[in-house]
């Protein structure tokens, strides 16, 4: 294995975020390996490690002062062998080839979890919304739609909301593609209603997340009631998040943003909630305005100085990081671990670092990994593509119901797999394994293509 790790990191200098979610993947597969010696006759492990098709494009648009703007944009195909390409765009100022690459790697896994047949994808841009003004926002997504169009279709890349792009983006991006395009088709998830979105939709990750949650803490016998919960992140995922852990009866003690975060420990009710809701979503304020209206809550900027972030060292019985990439360290891990925190579940994509995942897997605690336990963002985005292709809307019950069910079986699949291959009880390789076979076996039935 140190062998494939070095050629993948040969070939692909400075990407340390693509090598850190290869090499995630490849520890955990390598009992598959040894147990299919035609893999290694295959070049499976090369082949699934380099994306089918890269694209980076540059994206002319005009800001409110007439001022020519230029960003760059990404859309990276990694693996198509289960079903054409799904994956979320990400607009956020540290975007680079090698977050796409990890990203669309994750999403291939993730993908397979959910029993869909949706291939894995990711793309985005550099460019920043926050501050930009509605018109601004529509420019730059029409202007990146201009050159993406030609690369996607509802039956070859369907592409998905991340960080940075909302209903609002996703509109935009859907206008200029049906502009293009001349039709009204399924390539774009997390629409509003009115263009044929998915209700359950803009909740499903952080809703999934917690059904997952609960399915791992169930195999201990606990349940969510009466858990004390940290949540870092306010946006979308770390929103419906903390509503459905609330609606479970745990309590929430803190939400963040990058500038700093919030701990209440009273804890943050429906109706504090609500109130971040409008904050973030309404007034695009920062978190530390949650003071403006409850007084007694603590609020600690962020301290980049540091080698950790004090919000882990808060004593509560769960975590869920659900704001960013590597956001959780060995030192973070430490301190989840010394306070006998009892699950650590990840809303975010691959949130805590390589040495961060090994504390959580040294303990006893359970850890969940992004790949499975967010799955049901991407779920709902088939169940999505699924109700486009039949001109229909199913109800809310209906599709909330679907998702409990296809968390469910995520979470078995991941127990059995790590079972099968000598990690019992170990999610993160389950659910390595569980997506890795399902990839693999598509691609051996396809040839050499």
């Amino acid at each position: 294995m140190s062998e494939i790790l070095s050629f993948i990191k040969t070939k692909n200098p400075g990407e340390h975020e693509f090598h850190q979610a290869v090499e995630n993947v490849i520890h955990s597969v390598k009992p598959l390996i040894d147990r299919n010696p035609e893999y290694r006759q295959e070049a499976i492990l090369k082949r699934i490690t380099e994306p089918e098709k890269v694209f980076m494009f540059c994206i002319p648009w005009v800001d409110d002062q007439g001022q020519v703007q230029m960003n760059r944009g990404f859309r990276v195909g990694m693996n198509s062998a289960i079903g054409p390409y799904v994956g979320g765009l990400r607009f956020h100022p540290s975007v680079t080839l090698s977050i796409i690459k990890f990203l669309a790697f994750e999403q291939v896994f993730k993908n397979a979890l959910t029993t869909m047949n949706m291939g894995g994808a990711s793309g985005g841009s550099d460019f920043d919304p926050k501050g930009r003004s509605d018109r601004e926002i529509m420019r730059f997504c029409q202007s990146f739609m201009a050159e993406l169009h030609r690369h996607i279709g509802p039956n070859k890349d369907i592409l998905t909301a991340d960080i940075g792009v909302g209903a609002r983006e996703i509109g935009f991006l859907f206008g200029m593609y049906k502009k293009i395009n001349s039709e009204f088709s399924g390539i774009l998830t997390g629409k509003s209603l009115t263009l044929g979105g998915s209700l359950i939709r803009p909740e499903a990750t952080g809703y999934g997340m917690v059904y997952f949650a609960s399915e791992m803490l169930s195999t201990r016998n606990q349940t969510l009631a009466g858990k004390t919960c940290l949540i870092s992140g306010s946006g979308n995922v770390a929103q419906h998040a903390a509503e459905k852990l609330i609606e479970m009866g745990a309590k929430v003690l803190t939400m963040s943003d990058s500038a700093g975060y919030i701990y209440d420990e009273e804890g943050i009710d429906a109706g504090k909630l609500d109130y971040i809701k409008r904050l973030k979503n309404f007034r695009r304020g920062r978190i530390k305005a949650y003071l403006d209206k409850y007084s007694d809550a603590l609020y600690v900027e962020t301290d980049a100085t540091l080698d950790h972030q004090p919000m882990w060292d808060i004593a509560a019985d769960c975590a869920f990081p659900c704001a960013s990439h590597n956001e959780i360290n060995a030192a973070d891990a430490g301190h989840l671990v010394k306070n006998k925190v009892r699950l650590v579940c990840e809303g975010a994509d691959m949130p805590c670092d390589a040495d961060a995942v090994g504390v959580f897997l040294e303990s006893n605690l359970l850890y969940g990994p992004g790949k499975a336990a967010n799955a049901g963002g991407v779920a709902v985005s088939g169940l999505e593509m699924a109700q486009n292709s039949m001109r229909l809307s199913w109800p809310r019950e209906e599709v909330d119901q679907r998702l409990k069910t296809i968390m469910k079986r995520i979470h078995k699949s991941c127990l059995e797999a790590a079972e099968a291959y000598g990690f019992s009880g170990n999610y993160l390789a389950g659910a390595n394994i569980a997506g890795f076979d399902k990839v693999v076996n598509a691609m051996l039935d396809q040839g050499v293509i």
